[in-house]
């Protein structure tokens, strides 16, 4: 049977649940046991795949095609599992499930209720089998949160269910450092833990996110208050990199502490992957600058995944890569300048279009290695057709509806239900021989996750080609462009799908991997 660990926050939302999951994760993975990952929003959204990225940071899409939270990227990129639907489950989920049962008549009439009705179905996703010695959940929301009440009622139900010792529970909160008086203040860190009690949940172990480390006296006294041990009180002390955070646990003995609650051998464990992004992050190495023309720079998770790949893949190359925010509402040419390669990310609506598609053009008039990324690649045809092939109006429907539509809906395809809803998740890709693509992956069918409803129409594939820009990567049907090229380029390769989604710190991810090198070396 699979052991658990339930991971929760409080005090104030965002100090890093989600890292603080995955970290524990990679601490099992070095001693060398299988995990899981889930993540359990309050809100009542059914799904974030509604939820602005100026509100929520990015959506993070499964093989599957389900939207989830960015959390599940955390998990995905640090542990090297692939997720599921069932692993991303928010209150309006349940909600929508137990509303739907009792319509059917699943119920047999009986009156509805919180509990049991609402804590058996959170239950029933919290144990869904995974075939891995632990599971680690997080509880999204801070304790407190009225929405969260019954996630917490349905976690301390489930620990009587399967045995408390074989669930353990760790709680995230602040101690916050008082410039004035040169305090460190244990006192909200020990109303949290009071609160999580008063909802039946003894926390075995606590993360307290602090600037610097704890005291021995610190941890006492946050100890004595809170029912633990002193070694069960951990610094989650700030880094520059989320990935040092396993090393900062390591170094406090977190696997211990788990190992003691849950009966594993105190064994050490192999943390060379982590200390080898550590030791990047600390070479003097060159820097590339990459120019990312997109609009939602205002929330630091809104382009996470893709920030993420362009680090991991500088750590591939052994450059450090810098990012150049560059508004596409406002480009001008003078923006590209100092570039060493130009990134056009996905995007909805038509803010800012008129600026992505004039930096494809820069980059491809300019010989700057480019790299676009659904909407990247689709505004960098409508750049190519506009310029090169001369479709004066060359567009996307998405934009115009009076334009030569070289981007559309592809209702007619058979790649799921298409129309109003997005082309989601995991889809094969045949690769053309002897291009780009081919060099990059070293394939001939790759897969890559979509989210996206216009498609590039194929129909134009003998003007583009004619004209030197090139389908290199097509559905097996044959009817959707997946990737396209200017042989004559530099480097010049944009994707209608999502690489970023699989990129990893310790291989990254060939797209970003090769358009990084082609950076470097200009």
């Amino acid at each position: 049977m699979s052991r658990y660990i339930f991971v929760t926050g409080g005090v104030v939302s965002s100090l890093g649940k989600g890292v603080s999951a995955a970290s524990l994760g990679a601490l099992l993975q070095s001693r060398g046991y299988t995990v899981h990952v889930r993540k359990f929003d309050p809100y009542l959204n059914v799904d974030p795949g509604t939820m602005s990225p100026l509100q929520h940071g990015e959506v993070y899409v499964t093989n599957d095609g389900f939207e989830t939270d960015l959390d599940l990227g955390y998990y995905e990129r640090f542990l090297g599992v692939k997720l599921s639907r069932n692993d991303s489950v928010s209150g309006g989920r349940i909600y929508w499930d137990v509303l739907n049962a009792e319509r059917r008549g699943d119920y047999l009439g009986a009156t509805v209720q919180m509990i049991p009705h609402v804590t058996n179905k959170i239950k029933e996703y919290i144990g869904r089998p995974t075939d891995t010695d632990f599971v680690i959940c997080e509880i999204g929301g801070t304790v407190g949160d009225i929405e969260g009440t019954v996630f917490l009622e349905s976690i301390r139900q489930f620990a009587n269910d399967i045995g408390r010792r074989n669930v353990m529970f760790a709680h995230l909160t602040l101690a916050p450092f008082l410039a004035q008086s040169g305090e460190l203040k244990t006192k909200p860190t020990q109303m949290s833990v009071r609160r999580l009690l008063e909802s039946g949940i003894q926390a075995d172990m606590l993360f307290v996110r602090s600037p610097r480390m704890l005291t021995d006296d610190e941890r006492a006294k946050i100890g004595m208050f809170c029912n633990l041990p002193a070694n069960n009180i951990i610094t989650s002390m700030d880094v520059d990199n989320i990935y040092k955070i396993p090393l900062v646990y390591e170094s406090q003995k977190v696997f211990d502490i788990m190992a003691a609650h849950f009966g594993l051998p105190a064994i050490a464990g192999d943390m060379t992957k982590l200390q080898r992004i550590e030791k990047y992050l600390s070479d003097d190495l060159p820097t590339c600058t990459i120019g990312m023309v997109g609009k939602y720079f205002d929330v630091p998770d809104a382009y996470k995944s893709l920030n993420e790949a362009l680090f991991h893949a500088g750590i591939q190359n052994n450059v450090h890569v810098k990012i150049k925010k560059i508004n596409a509402e406002h480009f001008s040419p003078d923006d590209c300048k100092d570039v060493d390669g130009i990134l056009i990310p996905s995007g909805f609506g038509t803010r800012g279009v008129d600026g992505k598609i004039a930096a494809a053009g820069y980059a491809r008039e300019h010989n700057i290695p480019f790299m676009g990324i659904c909407l990247g690649m689709q505004v960098a045809v409508i750049d190519f057709m506009r310029n090169v092939v001369g479709v004066a109006d060359a567009d996307s429907t998405e934009f115009s509806k009076t334009c030569t539509p070289v981007v559309g809906i592809m209702s007619d395809c058979d790649t799921g239900e298409m129309g109003g809803t997005l082309r989601l998740g995991a889809y094969p890709c045949n690769i053309v021989p002897n291009t780009l693509a081919e060099k990059i992956y070293g394939a001939g069918q790759i897969s890559e996750r979509h989210r996206h409803r216009y498609e590039v129409d194929i129909k134009y594939k003998d003007a583009l080609e004619k004209n030197g820009m090139i389908i290199s990567g097509i559905s097996p049907d044959g009817k959707l462009p997946e990737m396209v090229e200017i042989p004559s380029h530099k480097f010049f390769i944009a994707g209608q799908f999502h690489p970023e989604f699989q990129s990893n710190p310790f291989t990254g991810h060939p797209m970003f991997n090769a358009f990084i090198a082609a950076a470097k070396d200009k």
